[in-house]
């Protein structure tokens, strides 16, 4: 045998995983391209009229962009979720009068949740609770396709409107340039890959169970 032949045959074998490969990276970077796509790209001037919002912590423009629409009298009242257990109401109105008022009147502060998903089902026992049918969702706008996601998941009754924020250190143009906004964009894209994964697994898991329970 011909010492080219076996290496030209070997090579051959190699050329459908260097070819997998390649497609598996242009199916992540066109994911990760649409993902980057699906952040608002702009704020919001103003709400329309909701019956709550709720504020994912995490950043202070996000709070304070909830308490304006709550003050503004876009909504009824409004849910911060996620709140450390040493957080009380007169730290988040701080001096302002009219925020105090609006704290007591009608501020909730969740202090269950520990993640988007904690959110999201939080948020969701609040809203029945009140017997809410709609929100503006307030949270980063990096943050923001993976909590419309949850919360969608977890209240498909309602209506939800999203409400982004933008952090001072997060570039939302042209993010791929910044290396800790590109490390924050890929980090929401998988985290957002992997909630749509437990979506699609927690359906097959109950559809057997929904068709036992129909017949």
């Amino acid at each position: 045998m011909r010492p080219g032949f076996r290496h030209r045959r070997n090579g051959g074998r190699r050329w459908p995983g260097v070819l997998a490969a390649l497609l598996a990276m242009g199916a992540w970077a066109g994911g990760l391209a649409w993902f980057a796509g699906e952040m608002p790209q702009t704020a919001n001037e103003e709400a329309p009229a909701t019956d709550a919002v709720v504020v994912l912590t995490g950043g202070t423009r996000r709070l304070a962009a909830g308490l304006e629409i709550l003050a503004r009298g876009e909504a009824k009242k409004l849910l911060v979720s996620g709140v450390h257990p040493d957080v009380v109401k007169a730290e988040i109105a701080g001096a302002d009068n009219r925020l105090q008022a609006l704290a007591e009147c009608c501020l909730t502060l969740g202090y269950e949740a520990t993640d988007t998903v904690g959110n999201a089902g939080e948020a969701a026992r609040w809203m029945r609770r009140e017997g809410f049918g709609s929100l503006v969702l307030v949270t980063a706008t990096y943050h923001m396709p993976r909590s419309l996601a949850e919360f969608r998941r977890a209240l498909p009754e309602a209506r939800i409107i999203a409400y982004p924020v933008f952090p001072e250190n997060f570039k939302r143009d042209r993010w791929w340039r910044w290396p800790g906004s590109a490390a924050l964009v890929v980090i929401e894209y998988h985290k957002y890959m992997l909630a749509r994964l437990r979506f699609g697994l927690a359906d097959l898991i109950a559809s057997p169970s929904q068709a036992e329970a129909a017949s």
